[in-house]
């Protein structure tokens, strides 16, 4: 297989410092359910990355990281709050409501960002009756799906509102690491230190072959996320090989390097558009770029160009960079696209 494109940074190979820590990890025999000495590795280089307090749970993917920390927010009344156009809201299916029993509750937003001022009519509207779902716990993510950031000052004002209103904070961080790259952030100065309760840490966007994580903050949420994975099918009997993945990501800043490039194979993406006459929609803050096409165009483009269809009625196609995109692989994205110009 040799097609290469944009569709997803899910559609990208296995880093192979990745794949060599698998095979590493496959010598001899290791206890299961995570007592083996790799996710103790990981739970240690977490520590060093996210603060003293933090503790890490291995799960096979995005949506189980996403429904079990923010099933770990709420009680059984409880509601989240998330903005319209999150993948939280459009692209986990069900999963919320039928794993995690979680209501969420939607708010606008500015080029996928909320604010406090968004966030607050969801919160006041409730009117403290058992009639009504109680909102409990806010669902950012970092990056967001329209590939805008936040700053670590932006997201400490969004805590800070949280608390005010009694409410936890969860960051889906499927692209956490780009976001951190973007800002030039540690990820603790992006979770920990403005206070985040819960995040969940992409890995199989960022070179992984599979498997994220739940990073818990708040070490009261610890049990609650250790048996809801399990409940949720999340926990991995040889776990080994998810920890060794993400330690490999960890350890000596490949999360980072990965992430810096796929950003700056956006930028020059955005870049090569311009003499074109072509501007991105959003702000090209981490490794997607979503690209205005001719509405009338729009099938012949995803038919022709290694692009996803996003808004059909509006004419915009998403392109997302990997941690391997090449300069010949925008290069010829930038021709397809330009042969519908």
């Amino acid at each position: 297989m040799t097609t290469r494109g944009f569709t997803s940074d899910n559609a990208s190979g296995v880093h192979p410092a990745v794949l060599a820590a698998l095979t590493a990890a496959n010598e001899g025999h290791a206890p299961s359910y995570g007592a083996d000495p790799l996710t103790a590795a990981l739970e240690e280089r977490v520590r060093d990355l996210f603060g003293a307090d933090a503790q890490v749970f291995p799960v096979f993917n995005g949506t189980g990281a996403n429904v079990v920390a923010v099933q770990a927010l709420l009680q059984r009344w409880d509601a989240a709050v998330a903005t319209a156009d999150s993948h939280m809201v459009n692209d986990e299916s069900t999963a919320p409501q039928l794993v995690g029993g979680a209501r969420i509750v939607t708010v606008p937003s500015v080029a996928g960002r909320a604010t406090p001022e968004l966030l607050a009519p969801a919160f006041d509207a409730y009117d403290g009756t058992v009639h009504h779902a109680r909102p409990a716990a806010i669902t950012l993510a970092q990056s967001t799906e329209l590939g805008t950031t936040y700053t670590a000052a932006e997201l400490a004002a969004l805590t800070t509102f949280a608390r005010s209103r009694g409410a936890r904070v969860h960051i889906d961080g499927a692209r956490l690491a780009n976001a951190a790259a973007r800002l030039g952030a540690t990820l603790r100065e992006l979770t920990t230190d403005v206070g985040v309760d819960v995040l969940s840490f992409g890995g199989t966007k960022n070179g992984l072959l599979l498997g994220d994580a739940i990073v818990v903050l708040d070490p009261a949420l610890a049990e609650p996320v250790a048996r809801l994975r399990k409940a949720s099918t999340q926990l991995a009997s040889k776990m080994r090989f998810v920890s060794a993945q993400l330690l490999a990501l960890l350890e000596d800043g490949l999360w980072r390097r990965n992430a810096a490039h796929a950003n700056d194979a956006a930028d020059l993406l955005a870049a090569r558009l311009r003499p074109l006459g072509v501007e991105p929609v959003y702000p090209v803050q981490a490794n997607a770029v979503f690209i205005p096409v001719p509405p009338a165009a729009l099938p012949a483009v995803v038919a022709d160009a290694p692009v996803l269809a996003w808004d059909r009625a509006a004419g915009v196609v998403r392109a997302v960079a990997s941690f391997d995109t090449t300069e010949e692989d925008v290069d010829a994205l930038v021709a397809a696209l330009g042969r519908h110009f």
